[in-house]
């Protein structure tokens, strides 16, 4: 894993997110809460559009009537990017969302999903067999217990996949201060820090 280049880039990556919507948020019991994993995601959202990382946003259930749609606060971070409902709860069961991840032609694929253990797990082990790169984002998910959160970090650890956090995806993504990407870097960074003492005092800012 990783051979060719020990951190991430922006050009070789896609955002995949799985799974943002009401009911799911409502049973997350793991150590990250429901309002800043949304916000986690939003910041996901806000750095793969400041550096044109292509996006594939998913949901379950919602034409099948078992679930509502994708959390508005998201919804408005991504106007206008198609999501794709499934029934499947390996996201790569479904030919939509399939075909709409290798029409990103990346092969680096960074992840956000609810829940950890399930839609999120399974997505991340197919993308490995499948042949792409994995990355999952450990404070932009959530589980149904604090066992079931850790356990799926393990199995997709174990796996290959790389853990990491939001801010650090965002800080990997350019690296460099003096960089071009810089400026917009410091926006989406601004922002976060703005948003995130009203959640929490737990996240140095």
């Amino acid at each position: 894993m990783n051979r060719d280049l020990g951190v991430w880039t922006y050009q070789d990556c896609a955002l995949v997110l799985i799974d943002y919507q009401g009911e799911i948020f409502a049973t997350i019991r793991s150590e990250t809460s429901a309002d800043l994993v949304e916000l986690n995601v939003r910041l996901l959202a806000r750095t793969a559009k400041a550096f044109n990382m292509p996006i594939v946003l998913s949901s379950v259930g919602v034409g099948a009537g078992i679930n509502g749609p994708t959390q508005p606060a998201i919804l408005a971070e991504l106007p206008g990017l198609q999501v794709i409902d499934r029934t499947t709860m390996n996201a790569f069961e479904d030919r939509a969302f399939s075909e709409a991840v290798k029409k990103t032609g990346r092969k680096r694929l960074i992840f956000g999903g609810l829940h950890t253990e399930i839609c999120l797990t399974f997505a991340t082990i197919e993308a490995l067999k499948n042949g792409y790169e994995a990355m999952f984002v450990t404070d932009a998910v959530g589980g149904r217990s604090q066992t079931a959160h850790r356990t799926a970090i393990e199995r997709m650890s174990h796996a290959g996949a790389v853990p990491n956090t939001a801010l650090a995806v965002l800080c990997e993504s350019f690296r460099d201060w003096t960089s071009p990407q810089a400026a917009k870097a410091r926006e989406v960074i601004g922002w976060y820090f703005a948003e995130i003492p009203k959640l929490t005092s737990e996240v140095g800012v």
